[in-house]
């Protein structure tokens, strides 16, 4: 979160518990790649036979919920107003 200082604002909460959910959920590989030679703001990881990404979208400054890829449909968006009930209820589903 340091490294991206002022952009991480509206989501550095929320980023935590986002992180202890994929942990608490994820059954299998957790990945955070670099892009470019630049640190990844995406997180690849597994749920059953499914894949999933989080990946920091700056134009809405949300933290976007994505199937497969960060080029997926999303599922859903959080920042520092998504309540723990909420978040919890997403991951329930996937």
């Amino acid at each position: 979160m340091d490294r991206s200082g002022h952009r991480m604002g509206k989501v550095d909460g929320v980023s935590l518990v986002l992180l202890g959910a994929i942990v608490w959920l994820a059954d299998g590989k957790i990945e955070v790649k670099p892009s470019n030679g630049n640190p990844s703001d995406t997180i690849w990881f597994g749920i059953g036979e499914n894949r999933y990404t989080l990946s920091y979208n700056t134009s809405i400054e949300q933290i976007e919920l994505k199937e497969k890829t960060h080029e997926g449909d999303i599922f859903y968006a959080f920042d520092n107003t998504s309540s723990y009930d909420e978040i919890i209820m997403v991951f329930n589903r996937l």
